[in-house]
């Protein structure tokens, strides 16, 4: 069944590639989908760098394998999630990030790092927000019994999953959908709004030259 997208279209494209670092804690098939828009010509932008926080996490090999820099930043290592964002933002700013995608990172952002990057910043969520903010949206949806979920990308606030829609993107919930089943097709979907997102915000809001 397909999906739909809001808003469904592409903003124009700007001469000047958009300076893109990307979070992310897991397999990283987001972080993939971002590098392989950048490669087809349908998001123009360079990721400068990956943080992912986790060792054993799989987006360092597919970093690796695209040949883009990565840096593990282990928030064990820190005493606050303030001194993990100040780590974060210098290793942005040293590469000449200017945007930031959350790509399935599985930490609270702070203030600190909200206020380096504002209006910058954006995640991508797997149900249509306001509904099932937080984790395990996917269960939440399917505990429910909604006949439609999704995902959305947003702007990230402080409050969690609270921030200015960007894109959203329906999903049908099938009557034989198992929380597995409904993830696997919602990703697909993820896959395609994160880098509409990402160009729909840079076009919105320009940097000053």
């Amino acid at each position: 069944m397909s999906s739909l997208i809001v808003p469904d279209r592409s903003p124009t494209e700007s001469s000047t590639p958009i300076a893109l670092g990307v979070l992310a804690s897991g397999n990283g098939s987001n972080f993939e989908a971002l590098a392989q828009a950048i490669a087809a010509g349908q998001l123009q932008a360079e990721i400068r760098l990956l943080i992912y926080n986790n060792p054993e996490a799989y987006v360092r090999q597919r970093a690796e394998r695209l040949g883009i820099p990565a840096l593990l930043l282990d928030h064990r290592q820190f005493a606050s999630r303030e001194d993990l964002d100040t780590a974060i933002i210098t290793a942005f700013r040293d590469r000449g990030v200017e945007w930031i995608a959350m790509a399935g990172w599985m930490r609270l952002v702070t203030e600190t790092l909200i206020q380096a990057f504002p209006e910058r910043i954006i995640n991508i969520h797997p149900s249509l927000l306001p509904s099932f903010k937080g984790i395990r949206a996917v269960e939440q949806a399917i505990a429910a019994k909604v006949r439609i979920s999704g995902c959305t990308a947003h702007l990230v606030t402080l409050d969690v999953d609270s921030g200015p829609i960007l894109v959203q993107a329906a999903v049908p919930v099938l009557p034989d959908d198992t929380v597995d089943s409904l993830q696997q097709r919602i990703q697909v979907e993820e896959h395609k709004i994160l880098p509409l997102a990402i160009a729909l915000a840079a076009a919105r809001s320009p940097l000053p030259v």
